[in-house]
């Protein structure tokens, strides 16, 4: 780890937006999946919630050109539900849908928390989940095509939010958690040693303010003592 790079690793993350996700709704294709991941780690958003109980995050990885581990996905098997817990944490559902009271993409405010509600690639957004929606939006087209590709519609609105956050000074200011910064600063930085940590329950060593582990060999011989 040069200090070049965890210097780099720090500034990613101090962007990110912790209450700005997107919630795909039985989305199934893989390369769908993998490009609005890339997305998500291109504005910022922190984590996804894929409701695909088929997509296994193994299919992601190759790819969305290594984005999936920076964006922290979270598998659910119901849309229903993770929807409405994304609600009761004072998120916003916006549905990219079409119906009689959804408006462009362009007029709603994305600086206030929201998760950008995706449906799958044959149906669009199942009534269900257009019914918990607290908003719907179109994106406005000129040619015979009615949709984009779900990807491109995800990147198309999520850079809206992106151009709104800025303007709002949101990307200024570091906004997530001491904790989930540390945690996950770390996960950035020793991808295999925090898998370690994680299947055995340890708590990750600490790390200098160059990114070098703090005296690595107290903290592995403690390890090996509690084996």
């Amino acid at each position: 780890m040069t200090p070049e790079r965890f210097q780099k690793l720090r500034e990613t993350l101090a962007r990110r937006q912790p209450d700005l996700t997107v919630l795909a709704d039985e989305v199934h294709k893989p390369h769908n999946l993998a490009a609005i991941i890339r997305t998500c780690d291109a504005v910022g958003i922190q984590q996804v919630h894929l409701c695909n109980p088929d997509i296994r995050n193994r299919q992601l990885r190759g790819r969305s050109m290594g984005s999936s581990r920076w964006v922290n996905v979270e598998q659910h098997e119901n849309t229903i539900a993770a929807g409405k817990t994304l609600k009761e944490k004072g998120f916003k559902i916006v549905a990219a849908h079409f119906s009689g009271h959804a408006c462009p993409y362009h007029e709603l405010d994305y600086t206030q928390p929201c998760a950008l509600l995706l449906g799958s690639e044959k149906r669009g957004v199942s009534q269900a989940a257009a019914e918990l929606a607290d908003e719907h939006v179109i994106i406005p087209m000129q040619g015979m095509v009615q949709s984009f590709n779900v990807s491109v519609a995800a990147a198309i609105i999520l850079m809206e939010a992106q151009r709104q956050r800025q303007e709002a000074g949101l990307y200024n200011v570091s906004r997530i958690s001491t904790s989930e910064y540390t945690h996950s600063l770390f996960q950035w930085g020793y991808p295999e040693l925090a898998r370690y940590c994680d299947d055995r329950q340890l708590d990750y060593p600490q790390l200098d303010d160059e990114g070098q582990l703090i005296e690595p060999e107290v903290w592995y011989a403690r390890v090996k003592s509690q084996e």
